[in-house]
């Protein structure tokens, strides 16, 4: 069934059109003001940052997709040696199906692939309903030797799957017991929706060490569960939700309001070139994550992935030279967002 569920999730994120419909990322209403006289040599832009106690050449994460297939291994291979050949991170999809059946746990070993730089586990924070102990956690962060645990949050999802855990009932005392005692920091992350600024505050009281915004308007997962429903009942309930959540450039503001200053927010959700990800930074994330564009270039090949990364590289370095700055430091102070 895990295999099954993955698989189609794979197929259908390739062939069907599971965007938003009315929502965007919100991205699109910021303009950065152009600096004519920029003052820097553009040979000389930085876009190096520390994130999780590594060092990344840019800030991209590469983000969770997928897991727990033979296919799906090798997209997660591939994926694995770009990042490690650019020096950016990488999340892994749900271990879960690797955690219920040793056999599936190959898919996810990938540090070979990517010996040096930031790799995350990945699990759904209502397993921790369903059983999964701290313990639990820790064997899918030793899994692939990660840097971090992302915890997923998708209660919508859950909700229009027809095999869903729909149990969030007390999680959040549970999520501050996985933070104290595995051994390393803990990433709570929407898979799509966005996060409240009062869901922020909880979960980093709760001891969560970044946040993952995934805000609206890139994969609808909504969406994504329609087109693998069974009855004409359950498509009509995921349809309804093609436009729920919390714009992304919202979601980076809201996860800004909501923790202490030095707390890593990552920005994804919709986000698909160089320039997003200089928008995102502005407005006070750390790295930026995607997943689909990459989902797409892994499909065609090793190079596709490496020319994607590249072009990203190149258009954000673009966009900080055009504003006049030469550190993502400083690309997080500018003032040179504008609200259009």
């Amino acid at each position: 069934m895990h295999e099954k569920r993955k698989s189609d999730h794979i197929r259908i994120n390739l062939e069907k059109d599971v965007d938003f419909k009315a929502i965007t990322t919100g991205l699109e209403t910021y303009r950065f003001l152009p600096q004519a006289l920029p003052e820097i040599d553009l040979s000389q832009i930085d876009t190096s940052v520390d994130f999780l106690g590594k060092t990344l050449r840019l800030p991209l994460l590469i983000s969770s997709m997928t897991g727990g297939t033979e296919s799906a291994y090798q997209i997660n291979r591939l994926l694995a040696e770009a990042a490690e050949h650019h020096q950016i991170a990488m999340g892994v999809g749900s271990q879960r199906g690797a955690l219920a059946d040793d056999d599936l746990a190959y898919t996810f070993h990938i540090r070979d692939f990517a010996p040096t730089t930031v790799l995350m586990a990945n699990l759904g924070a209502v397993q921790l309903n369903y059983g999964y102990t701290p313990e639990k956690c820790q064997q899918a962060v030793e899994m692939i030797e990660g840097d971090a645990l992302i915890l997923h949050f998708n209660p919508i999802q859950e909700a229009v799957q027809p095999e869903g855990d729909t149990n969030f009932a007390g999680l959040l005392q549970k999520i501050e017991q996985v933070c104290q005692r595995i051994s390393v920091p803990v990433i709570a992350k929407e898979v799509g929706w966005g996060f409240a600024e009062d869901t922020v505050r909880q979960l980093s009281n709760a001891g969560i060490a970044a946040i993952d915004v995934a805000g609206s308007g890139g994969t609808s997962w909504s969406q994504v569960e329609m087109y693998r429903t069974q009855t004409e009942i359950q498509r009509r309930v995921a349809a309804t939700f093609i436009d729920w959540g919390i714009p992304t450039a919202e979601a980076i503001l809201a996860a800004k309001r909501g923790t202490s200053p030095n707390t890593p927010i990552i920005a994804s959700g919709g986000l698909r070139d160089g320039l997003d990800i200089a928008k995102a930074i502005a407005l006070g994330a750390t790295v930026g994550g995607m997943a689909g564009p990459f989902l797409q270039a892994a499909d065609n090949s090793y190079q596709t992935i490496l020319d994607e990364i590249e072009i990203i590289h190149k258009e954000l370095r673009v966009a900080m030279f055009g504003i006049g700055v030469d550190s993502i430091a400083k690309l997080q102070q500018t003032n040179r967002l504008k609200r259009v």
